[in-house]
């Protein structure tokens, strides 16, 4: 990637810093004033101590934090107890900010920091229970240890709370009490388990496109709906587990088994094992889906593209002789990063302290999320498993109907206080099902008044309501996994503390120091009834909440999801794409998945590598992290090049794609256009054609009204229309250009003739007939679309000028007075990868060019010398503006370099640039 202009450079840091800390001062004296007065010390005021002596309540011994040149610290304790107490201490220093905002949050307190504007999702949250759910779990779930070690991890950052507020917390505080006092509370350990809640809403399976596939069918015939979701391509795209390996995998599926916990002759053996809607409905889903949209969706927006990436190689095919992992995951940009890097050493591994541990935590939750110990090392991506229903449910005042019987609700009361206001209070109404969602929007209460339902369903009355059943809002022990796979020693022990992550359900790669690698799928996934014989309960569309064959039956057992244990390829990929092919694996784990074109890329270029005898390397587990190849472009292109193209300035644009590899770097003029040709084809082809409700907002077209009354033409022949404006966010709309519609445009493109290609007119306009006439109607509105962008003179295009990264404050950076904004926020940067690509830099091509997601971390693991492993974060340490390690990384991420890894102590102490002594 050239240098960015915009983007900061990383040179000369000190004096940067000195001179932003200056600005920012400035233009808090200018911005606000308020008879505030702002100094370089009410900035620097929150910058953490990262040297000396600090007596630490609650500890029983000395505590050592050690930090790199990037302020990445590593801890050395005694004690797990005094391990966490000190993680808990240190990241308040550097995110209480973040970790502050995320409690209230997953409490559905946001309206006690930022007012009335957060009340409705407040309310929303409050619906969830999220808070309700963390505290049943920690009070009924977690064991004795996982309860010490929250406990301790909270004593860590009220110390710091004790001693630290307004500025001296971070400079945020100083902004938001210029509106109202705000004093943060004492942390608790239900608010670090919260926090699980909060990464199980982000990754929750396929909830959104329920809603989509319903929403379409105001405009779209059930065939056109099934045309735009295809089936998995198992021929061409491997899944993580390869079905012809997998024992069990053809036996017949037994919901009693499922439903008391044990699979139908499931077993473990060798290598692997299994251890349509009308209009008033979809207003109501269309509204449904705007209040999702408005929960802070902390790790991304949803859509087909978005995921991770990890893979593991054994040593057998590596250049160490022993096996190299890496992972990268693809979450929503935002500064400070959601990860905060690193160590937890018990300076004597023994009964009492049991952790050696590095890699990406949490702030706010003790233990690591991603990383290694001196045994084994992990990775994470989403499994995409489908573990929410939506209900339709007949309801009265204070009942609702099951098989024919009303039943009371159960409910609540919530209190909402709000900063500057008055409080509000809402009622939560439960159903068998889950909590009624539609009770929470004026709109959503007229939800089923026009739905379409079966002959067998009860008359709609004043219509249906809408729950909501996902398998987070149930106790469960995640947390407990957590820590298990920190102190994993050896498969068993790892699969042992696996079993336990009931949500959100990941894919989990393996590595150990002993040479094995190994891939688990763990997660409650739920098992649903048979349906009514004619209408299968398979999630994919709303289902009759009053129809007892619809409800969960129980949950797939442990010891039948799949699993891989040193399979003979050498290697394990995992990239969002289908665990195991789901046409003969005897359970529903969902119909949408990510469709693999992220994890076939990776098999091809593990496989080309090695499939003459070659060794992987380090380097070249990283250059596959950066790999910016397109397979929309490789299909689509040629396609493209054999349009005979008249008007030589669109003919121009094209010649730029002759020649062109399919690489999307960030000065690459080809992939420009043909990402402009892409985004225009999707539009002409689908997303003029879809309801307003998954349309981008703004976007307003001349289209056939939904309903049958009155003639399709008027009195000229033209077809009679009504104008019509999206209404969805940008990043959420429809059709987003992931690799399912990689796949929907690769069933119709060798037919020309596909009515997909068909566009409306006029008598005097008629509109495009053909793939060839909509491919190059592409290719004119994409020129025409760069031209305005870009500029006239093609020589100057360059993909990154489009397809730029900013990193915003999730709360103060995005909503704040703009003064704040520009203060809080960092970049633009010019980036290259892509939608879909490896290197997931990821755009929704409904909305624009703009990164919504990235890899927000990326790590290699090296089995066989840990201090050789690498790493690097998406912003910094710091979550403090202004601190030098507030984006020290971002530019080094940009360029996809990595940072090293010290480990061991010797390494460790190596590199360390700061010491901190935590006293009793």
């Amino acid at each position: 990637m050239p240098a960015n202009k915009t983007g900061p450079s990383g040179k000369k840091k000190g004096r940067r810093a000195r001179l932003l800390v200056i600005a920012v001062v400035l233009l808090l004296l200018t911005g606000f004033g308020y008879g505030t007065y702002w100094s370089v010390s009410t900035v620097r005021a929150s910058f953490p101590e990262t040297t000396g002596s600090i007596k630490l309540k609650g500890l029983s011994g000395p505590v050592e934090v050690k930090r790199d040149g990037n302020g990445i610290p590593q801890i050395y304790a005694d004690t797990d107890e005094d391990l966490f107490r000190a993680q808990g201490f240190v990241q308040a220093q550097d995110r209480f900010w973040e970790m502050d905002v995320r409690r209230h949050m997953t409490a559905g307190r946001l309206s006690e920091m930022f007012g009335k504007g957060q009340v409705e999702t407040d309310a929303f949250l409050r619906t969830l229970g999220w808070r309700k759910v963390a505290q049943e779990e920690y009070d009924t779930k977690l064991s004795p240890r996982t309860k010490k070690y929250l406990q301790a991890y909270s004593e860590g950052v009220n110390a710091y709370l004790a001693d630290h507020e307004g500025s001296a917390l971070s400079v945020e505080y100083s902004a938001l009490n210029m509106s109202h006092d705000y004093t943060p509370e004492k942390w608790t350990p239900v608010d670090s388990v919260a926090w699980l809640k909060a990464m199980a809403w982000d990754l929750r399976g396929n909830m959104q496109e329920e809603i989509d596939r319903s929403l379409m069918s105001s405009r779209l015939t059930p065939r056109q709906i099934e045309d735009l979701y295809p089936g998995y391509p198992y021929d061409r795209n491997r899944p993580i587990v390869g079905s012809g390996s997998v024992d069990g995998a053809t036996k017949k599926f037994d919901p009693k088994a499922a439903a008391t916990g044990t699979a139908a002759g499931a077993g473990t053996g060798g290598a692997s094992g299994l251890g349509g809607a009308s209009q008033g409905m979809a207003t109501q889903l269309s509204s449904l889906s705007k209040t999702l949209e408005d929960i802070p969706a902390l790790l991304g927006p949803s859509g087909s593209g978005i995921g991770s990436n990890s893979w593991v190689v054994s040593g057998k095919h590596t250049a160490t002789g022993k096996p190299l992992l890496a992972n990268d995951p693809h979450l929503a940009p935002q500064v400070p990063s959601l990860w905060y890097q690193m160590g937890l050493h018990c300076r004597t591994v023994s009964e009492s302290c049991t952790f050696d541990v590095a890699g990406y935590t949490f702030s706010g939750m003790p233990g690591v999320v991603i990383g290694h110990n001196k045994d084994v090392a992990w990775g994470f991506t989403n499994l995409g498993a489908d573990v929410s229903d939506l209900y339709l449910e007949k309801v009265t005042s204070s009942s609702y109907l099951s098989d024919g019987k009303q039943l009371p609700f159960k409910t609540r009361k919530e209190t909402i206080k709000v900063a500057g206001g008055a409080s509000r209070e809402i009622t939560v109404r439960t159903t068998g099902n889950g909590p009624i969602v539609s009770d929470r929007n004026s709109e959503l209460g007229t939800v089923g008044r026009q739905a379409p339902v079966r002959d067998a369903a009860p008359d709609r009355g004043n219509g249906y309501a809408v729950s909501l059943r996902w398998t987070a809002l149930s106790p469960g022990t995640s947390m407990d996994a957590l820590f298990g796979l920190n102190a994993a020693k050896d498969w068993t022990s790892f699969r042992k503390a696996a079993a336990g992550f009931d949500v959100p359900s990941q894919n989990i790669i393996y590595a150990d120091a002993a040479g094995n690698i190994g891939y688990q799928a763990p997660g409650r996934i739920p098992v649903r009834g048979k349906g009514d014989g004619r209408h299968p309960a398979d999630g994919r569309y709303p289902a009759p909440g009053w129809d007892s064959r619809y409800k969960w039956t129980g949950y797939v057992p442990q010891s039948a999801l799949p699993w891989e244990y040193n399979p003979s390829r050498g290697y394990i990929v995992t990239a969002n794409q289908a665990v195991i092919d789901q046409r003969t694996y005897p359970y529903h784990l969902t119909d949408d998945w990510g469709y693999g074109a992220r994890s076939q890329r990776i098999n091809d270029r593990i496989q080309s590598k090695i499939k003459d005898g070659g060794k992987i390397s380090t380097d070249d587990m990283q250059k596959i992290q950066l790999d910016n190849g397109s397979e929309i472009a490789e299909l689509l292109t040629p396609y493209l090049l054999k349009i005979d193209v008249k008007d030589p300035f669109v003919r121009e644009a094209q010649k730029l794609l002759e020649g062109w590899a399919y690489t999307q770097d960030a000065d690459s003029a080809p992939a420009a256009y043909f990402n402009a040709v892409w985004r225009n084809t999707l539009k002409l082809a689908f997303g003029n054609k879809l309801p307003k409700e998954v349309r981008v907002k703004g976007q307003c077209l001349r289209v056939r009204p939904t309903d049958d009354a009155g003639p399709l033409e008027d009195l000229d022949g033209n077809a009679r229309t009504v104008r019509e404006c999206g209404e969805r966010a940008p990043d959420e709309a429809q059709p987003d250009g992931g690799d399912r519609w990689y796949e929907v445009v690769r069933g119709i493109l060798k037919d020309e003739n596909n009515d997909w290609w068909k566009t409306s007119g006029t008598v005097r306009n008629p509109g495009d007939r053909s793939r060839d006439e909509l491919l190059a109607h592409a290719m004119r509105d994409a020129r025409a679309e760069l031209t305005a962008k870009l500029g006239k003179d093609i020589d100057t295009w360059s993909w990154g000028r489009l397809h730029q990264l900013t990193l915003k404050n999730q709360t103060l950076g995005t909503a704040g007075p703009g003064i704040v904004q520009h203060v809080l926020n960092r970049g633009p940067w010019n980036l290259g990868g892509g939608e879909a690509a490896v290197n997931a830099t990821g755009w929704n091509a409904a909305g624009g060019y703009d990164v919504i997601w990235v890899p927000s971390m990326r790590m290699i693991v090296n089995l066989g010398d840990m201090d050789k492993s690498r790493w690097i974060n998406l912003t910094g340490a710091s979550g403090h503006a202004y601190h030098p390690h507030y984006t020290d990384q971002t530019e080094k991420w940009a360029k996809g370099e990595l940072l090293p890894w010290a480990f061991s102590e010797e390494k460790v102490t190596k590199t360390t640039s700061d010491r901190l002594a935590l006293t009793p």
